[in-house]
């Protein structure tokens, strides 16, 4: 054989891509063929599969086949991606057939006159890996290893180097697979599988079949062949155009006959010989039914809002009037439980002062409020005039009855627990006292078709101590004036008369500067007790009444913030009460003159805490940083107000039994008082 005819054979041998050749002792695997040189099939047998994508003139050819013979395979598939020019390599039963490839220059780039694949990210797992599952090469890979039995699988990067590539080369066998790949994270969901355990790949259909070909795309008659037949309805702008035909590639095939029906198409696929010639193909819906359904559907989602919205407006009213209801017959059945003396109410309210009631209450020996009656009779004679106060229990309006000013308590519906408890404290046997809000009635009446809560006290137009001492100041009388008078109001609260006709211990549960009016002869009187609790000795109960609002966050005492309080004793409440009770004090120091000088009205805290502290906000500062508020020094140079100072501190205690009584604070205050005095007239 001549040098001619071996050049001639290996070419032969070699370059066909598709040529049916095999070496001996080889693994035939069936390819796809697709390229200028297959042959009349779209199959090959080979080595390995190949995929290529050439440039040329800007032109991109897609080329498959097979590779016969391992040596020239291997520097085939070795060869290094160019701008012109990727190949790439599998193993494996038309492992070709879904392979695509990108334009090589994308991850190309030249490096020093050589042509170097571009550095990408790849999923990294087993072996030396980062802590991300990352790593950073010009290739990609899959990989598993077989060892005693036992699959490993790795991913990793590979360089593009003679290593790399040889890697890369490496053909499958039963100890060890490979499969690389070029592109951002390309082997995140490449899975490889030991050799003989892939799933077969099932071969398209080769059996051309011949098909009724109807429609614009029949070029050659009304027949056609193809792999598979098919019939179409589109339906565009009203006009429903058929269509039949055969489809020649089994890919094109393969997406098309999946495609599943819409509105306004739908294909229908059919192996056989013209199989699609008494094929009828009909939409789902007709487009009838389909502008019947968007209009009923359309329809439902606008009404059916609006009957939900009606049903639950019907409902609310239905409620309302319900609740309406049940509060007038309440109100009808404690005007019968004294509708016995009706003569009487004419006679006591008639021309009478609310002095005259007020003391024929006190002399009659109950020292409470008004008879129910009575106090009926006033709230409907009363006239609204202004609104003086606005709070989160609802408003306070000054009004008149027969002349007199008195103040309005108008509960919100939300807040009758609150009027609930406060109207029971006020009618408390002998809790009148000049230092606490005078109690003149309580009603439940209907206004414009709701029902309002009034609670109707003694009206101080001072307002409260916490409005008056933003715009007063106070010498060092005034100060002990308003401070002795809010202690003996205190005290009052806390001690309990025993007798026939006795009193419980209070405690507020809610002092501070808002709850404490000013009256005009200087002292002070203590309003709102809708959080009050009682304690009754000889049967040792404690009613704390039946709302679950608690105090203002600013005024709590350190063993309420922090949740220790003792809630089943009552020394505990009373004890919450003088340390707020102490802050008071100090906020009317503040604002009492001494050698000149006085501060700016400011609440408790206002250097730590926001306007509206939150509850964590305060259990910080009271209780984890243990802060008090500041005492000027020029407090110091002043006795009244040094001995003030001494006095709050002993209220500001973290232990609540170290605490000072309201009975110790008046009787200090009365001392610190007398001693003013007679400084005064020694002078």
């Amino acid at each position: 054989m001549t040098s001619g005819d071996m050049i001639l054979l290996v070419v032969i041998t070699l370059v066909l891509p598709c040529s049916s050749l095999e070496g001996e002792g080889s693994v035939r695997n069936e390819c796809l063929c697709d390229g200028s040189s297959c042959s009349s099939e779209d199959r090959c047998f080979g080595q390995q599969c190949f995929t290529s994508l050439r440039v040329l003139n800007g032109t991109s050819v897609l080329l498959k086949g097979c590779i016969v013979g391992n040596e020239y395979g291997a520097l085939r598939c070795r060869n290094v991606p160019t701008p012109e020019l990727v190949v790439e390599c599998c193993y494996g039963h038309l492992c070709n057939m879904n392979t695509s490839l990108q334009s090589p220059v994308k991850d190309v780039e030249l490096s020093a006159g050589r042509p170097v694949l571009r550095d990408q990210e790849c999923v990294c797992e087993g072996g030396e890996c980062e802590h991300d599952h990352r790593c950073t090469g010009q290739q990609c890979f899959s990989s598993l290893k077989m060892i005693d039995g036992a699959a490993i699988q790795q991913k990793g990067c590979l360089r593009d180097d003679e290593e790399g590539r040889a890697t890369c080369a490496m053909p499958p066998s039963s100890a060890h697979v490979v499969k690389c790949c070029q592109g951002h994270l390309c082997n995140m969901n490449v899975t490889v599988q030991a050799p003989g355990k892939e799933e077969e790949v099932k071969p398209p259909i080769k059996e051309e079949h011949q098909c009724v070909c109807e429609g614009s795309s029949c070029v050659t008659g009304n027949r056609c062949m193809g792999h598979q037949c098919f019939s179409s309805l589109t339906v565009n702008a009203g006009s429903r155009m058929y269509q039949k035909g055969c489809f020649k590639a089994y890919e094109q095939s393969t997406l098309t006959c999946k495609t599943p029906p819409s509105r306004d198409q739908i294909v229908e696929c059919c192996h056989g010989h013209l199989c699609n010639m008494n094929s009828t193909v009909e939409l789902p819906f007709k487009a009838d039914e389909l502008s019947n359904y968007s209009v009923t559907t359309l329809a439902i989602v606008i009404v059916a809002p609006i009957i939900v919205l009606i049903i639950l407006s019907a409902v609310a009213i239905l409620l309302f009037r319900r609740i309406h209801h049940n509060q007038m017959e309440r109100l009808t059945s404690r005007d019968a439980e004294y509708g016995t003396i009706d003569g009487l109410i004419a006679s006591n309210v008639g021309e009478s002062t609310l002095a005259d009631l007020l003391d024929h209450s006190c002399t009659s020996g109950s020292g409470s409020g008004l008879p129910f009656l009575v106090q009926r009779t006033v709230a409907r004679q009363i006239t609204l005039n202004e609104c003086v106060g606005k709070g989160r229990y609802g408003e306070v309006w000054r009004g008149q009855w027969q002349g007199e000013n008195v103040a309005v308590k108008i509960f919100s519906s939300r807040d009758e627990k609150s009027w609930f408890r406060e109207t029971e404290i006020y009618n408390t046997v002998l809790l009148r006292h000049e230092n606490i809000l005078g109690f003149i009635a309580s009603d439940m009446t209907s206004r414009n078709s709701s029902t309002q809560l009034w609670l109707i006290t003694h009206f101080h137009e001072m307002g409260s101590l916490y409005d008056y001492l933003q715009l007063s100041t106070l010498d060092a009388c005034s100060c002990l004036r308003m401070a002795l008078s809010i202690a003996s109001g205190l005290a009052h609260l806390h001690v309990e008369i025993f007798g026939t006709q006795g009193k419980p211990a209070i405690a507020h549960r809610d002092l501070k500067s808002k709850n404490i009016l000013v009256k005009k002869n200087g002292q002070c009187s203590i309003a709102d007790l809708g959080l009050a609790v009682m304690h009754f000795q000889d049967t040792n109960e404690l009613d704390v009444g039946n709302n679950p609002k608690v105090g203002t966050k600013r005024y709590m005492a350190p063993e309420v913030l922090d949740d220790s309080i003792q809630m089943d004793c009552f020394e505990s409440y009373k004890r919450v009460d003088i340390w707020a009770l102490g802050l008071v004090l100090w906020e009317i120091a503040r604002r009492t003159v001494s050698n000149g000088i006085v501060e700016d009205y400011k609440p408790p805290f206002h250097d730590v805490v926001a306007n509206d502290p939150s509850f964590e906000d305060m259990k910080k500062v009271v209780c984890v940083d243990q802060q008090r508020p500041n005492i000027p020094n020029r407090w110091f140079s002043d006795p009244t107000l040094t001995s003030m100072a001494k006095l709050m501190k002993e209220c500001w205690y973290q232990n609540p039994s170290a605490r000072l009584t309201a009975l110790r604070i008046k009787k200090t205050l009365t001392k610190i008082d007398n001693s003013l005095d007679k400084i005064k007239t020694d002078n």
